[in-house]
């Protein structure tokens, strides 16, 4: 496997986590414009963050990328750190 490979293979790991970083907190923004305390950007990084551990633990304890309970995991992920930096 070369380097292009492999960044390839890590991109696509980490898709779904970012994809989910960028669309949360503009979605929570469209629903909660003036409750939220917290920038886009804060949320976006934090919940980025958040992602990428969930994807990686997903990885670890399921064997294998992709599964749906990861992505299960993902939501609520980005739902409590969404909860966590603006709402409370």
């Amino acid at each position: 496997m070369n380097a292009l490979d492999l960044l390839d293979h890590l991109l696509n790991l980490f898709a779904p986590a970012l994809g989910m970083a960028l669309l949360a907190p503009t979605l929570a923004r469209l629903v909660w414009w003036r409750a939220l305390q917290a920038t886009w950007l804060h949320q976006v990084k934090w919940v980025a963050v958040c992602n990428a551990v969930v994807v990686l633990i997903g990885l670890v304890a399921l064997g294998r990328d992709g599964a749906m309970a990861t992505y299960a995991a993902l939501v609520l992920s980005s739902a409590v750190v969404i909860w966590w930096t603006g709402l409370r």
